[in-house]
């Protein structure tokens, strides 16, 4: 099906344009709304709080339908009068609008079996997945040319700096993946890896630099940190505190930071705040975003009033989506993500592993921090990446999964992870465009 609906797009490009809107009116209209959304706009792939520049003519088109410039300007693909994209630009790229193109004649930077660094639950070619088409598709932003991601001068922009990913075990996918990205490169006797509990270190001597993974699933602090409370029922949050996290930040020159899916397990969030004789028998029950927003709030307030902006830059990897629902790309057949090999082809795909309601919850927190924060925008990019999972090619609980386990996709097959190399590698190519 997939395969058809791209051929449909090449025979309609190739069909006569119907009468097209005289120039001029379009560049009005467009800045005109685009004057109008230059302080927010947001749409599926999350946010962009720069609006583009207004110094063209602009148009845009879908297959041979010519359409009328609206308010939906910045929902539709835009391009120069020219038609050629532009070479990067962190304040004009909207990276997160885009499509996969597969691409074999690039070689991922590593492999499972080349990096030691990658964690069995991500190591889906260990672990016995068949195919490997998952790792040659190649993300490509409508309006401009995302830069390859070069080792070398990676590393160079990390020279003398610390760089710290802090969240879940998504974002220990994308330190990884960053990790196994360079450390190729680096002389054995110039690298180490120091695992931990919470904080792990990968160091490049040479360069005097590291790579380094903080562990904190809600950002705020939790009984669920140390030692992972399994049934949600028992994990409290107090969230009014991120100190016991945050002392291990101070000081570093790159900060990543994310935090989702661990909200996703239920519709409410036991929250501890203030302090009370009972302890954690004080907490209540709040609304999943109710308890995010505060966390979050609580995030952002020790940001404004710990960092300094000119030594200390600030990321926010935003929410990787889950593909929990085979029906929502209408495969019927389909048990959740299992044996998907190829990605979403419909444009604007979005489906229910992303809550817009934590969407609108960082955007609103962010917007109105003193501490400026750079989004590495993964959303709507990896929505359309069902294919790119661990599913049954992973670990749960410390062992790989059987194979009568394999089996069982519907109990076993997780949606939520991803295979390294694979869709993390993305990630971190737009993460060293903004560096």
């Amino acid at each position: 099906m997939e395969i058809s609906f791209l051929r449909k797009i090449q025979l309609d490009k190739m069909k006569p344009p119907r009468a097209k809107i005289p120039l001029s009116i379009v560049a009005i209209v467009v800045c005109a709304f685009t004057f109008i959304g230059t302080l927010y706009i947001e749409d599926a792939g999350y946010l962009n709080l720069k609006a583009k520049a207004c110094s063209k003519p602009i148009t845009h088109s879908h297959g041979s339908e010519r359409e009328t410039v609206s308010s939906s300007v910045e929902d539709d693909l835009l391009e120069d009068v020219d038609g050629e994209k532009e070479e990067f630009d962190p304040n004009n790229c909207r990276v997160f609008k885009g499509k996969w193109v597969f691409n074999t004649s690039i070689e991922p930077l590593y492999s499972d079996t080349t990096c030691p660094y990658v964690d069995r639950q991500f190591s889906c070619v260990k672990n016995g997945r068949p195919d490997s088409d998952y790792r040659y598709w190649e993300w490509q932003p409508d309006d401009c040319i995302l830069p390859r991601f070069d080792p070398v001068s990676a590393l160079e922009k990390l020279r003398g700096k610390r760089l710290m990913f802090v969240g879940d075990s998504l974002q220990r996918g994308q330190w990884e993946s960053f990790v196994c990205m360079v450390e190729s490169f680096i002389p054995p006797d110039q690298k180490s890896m120091q695992r931990g509990r919470s904080h792990s270190v990968f160091k490049a001597k040479q360069y005097n630099a590291s790579m380094e993974f903080y562990w904190a699933p809600f950002l705020v602090e939790s009984n669920s940190d140390e030692h992972i409370k399994a049934d949600p029922n028992d994990r409290i949050l107090r969230v009014d505190s991120v100190f016991k996290h945050a002392k291990n930040w101070v000081g570093v020159d790159i900060l990543a930071f994310n935090t989702y899916v661990w909200w996703q397990s239920g519709l409410t969030i036991k929250s501890l705040w203030g302090s009370f004789a009972n302890g954690e028998d004080g907490y209540e029950e709040l609304d999943a975003p109710v308890a995010y927003r505060i966390a979050l709030k609580t995030w952002a307030n020790w940001v404004d009033t710990t960092i300094d902006p000119n030594r200390t830059r600030v990321f926010f990897t935003t929410m990787s989506p889950t593909h929990m629902r085979s029906a929502d790309w209408r495969n019927k057949k389909g048990i959740r993500c299992s044996n998907e090999t190829l990605p979403v082809m419909k444009k604007k795909y979005w489906g229910t592993g992303s809550d817009k309601r934590i969407m609108n919850v960082v955007t609103s927190v962010v917007e109105r921090m003193k501490v400026p924060v750079t989004f590495i925008n993964v959303t709507q990019m990896s929505e359309y990446r069902k294919d790119g999972h661990t599913s049954v090619y992973t670990e749960t609980q410390g062992k790989l999964l059987t194979d009568e386990q394999k089996a069982d996709p519907v109990h076993f097959a997780d949606c939520i992870h991803w295979c390294l190399p694979g869709v993390p590698d993305t990630w971190n190519r737009v993460f060293y465009a903004f560096l």
